[in-house]
């Protein structure tokens, strides 16, 4: 069973450790990677990655914004927001757009790696189901 993820961070170097990372995941089958919002847009035209790895600020429009699309597009992927900005009021923003787990880039970027390794080889659950225990236990 295909398993994909989609990284999208302005940092280039961000973007190629995680996409590397997580390439490794026994279960994870694809991973893509986008440096802005508008090359993330294009990608989720055409693709329904099971989980998506935002980041708040970048080009071409906020992650917040871009987390509201993929949640109002109807999308059951699960979403988290990896930034370095791990403020309160980002969070709880993020959080009430719909993202399934806040993380700061700075010190929780392996959590985030071990949150798809989870979703990826979990036991035989719909991912949207292992995404809502997991957001309880981030939380």
């Amino acid at each position: 069973m295909a398993f994909s993820v989609l990284v999208v961070d302005d940092s280039s170097v961000v973007r190629s450790r995680l996409t590397e990372m997580l390439s490794e995941i026994d279960g994870v089958t694809h991973v893509d990677d986008a440096p802005g919002a508008a090359e993330a847009r294009l990608l989720l035209a055409t693709t329904a990655p099971d989980v998506v790895v935002l980041d708040i600020r970048m080009p071409g429009g906020s992650g917040i914004d871009l987390l509201r699309e993929i949640k109002s597009s109807g999308s059951r992927g699960f979403v988290i927001m990896l930034t370095n900005y791990p403020l309160a009021p980002y969070r709880s923003v993020c959080l009430r757009a719909g993202a399934d787990v806040f993380l700061d880039k700075s010190t929780e970027l392996e959590a985030a790696v071990d949150i798809v390794r989870r979703l990826a080889i979990g036991p035989g659950q719909p991912v949207k189901v292992r995404a809502a225990s997991l957001a309880r236990r981030e939380s």
